[in-house]
């Protein structure tokens, strides 16, 4: 889950999980590590607002847990205004999908 950073046992879980370790793999915190959102407030408003999906599903519960193996499938979700601003800003946007 990405709480600890072995696999060598659940002994570590006694000393190192803290209240800390678990808010950290909340999504609007990983969406701003992942340079998604401005900040946390931000990312909150954008999951509320049902701008994001994790893997397949739309996640509007900002309190959402993240593992490590999800972590890579946080994504704009395709009707998404801000996704559409960030292809664009970055040239990555399909003429396909222009007209969506």
């Amino acid at each position: 889950m990405g709480i600890i950073n072995s696999r060598q046992g659940l002994a570590s879980v006694e000393k190192g999980a803290k209240v800390s370790t678990f808010c950290r793999r909340r999504l609007p915190v990983i969406m701003q590590k992942l340079k998604m959102a401005e900040t946390v407030q931000d990312a909150v408003k954008y999951i509320e607002q049902g701008h994001v999906k994790v893997g397949i599903d739309t996640v509007t519960d900002p309190a959402f847990h993240v593992t490590r193996n999800m972590e890579d499938h946080i994504t704009w979700v395709r009707q998404s205004a801000i996704g559409k601003a960030v292809q664009d800003y970055r040239q990555q946007r399909d003429d396909f999908t222009l007209f969506e």
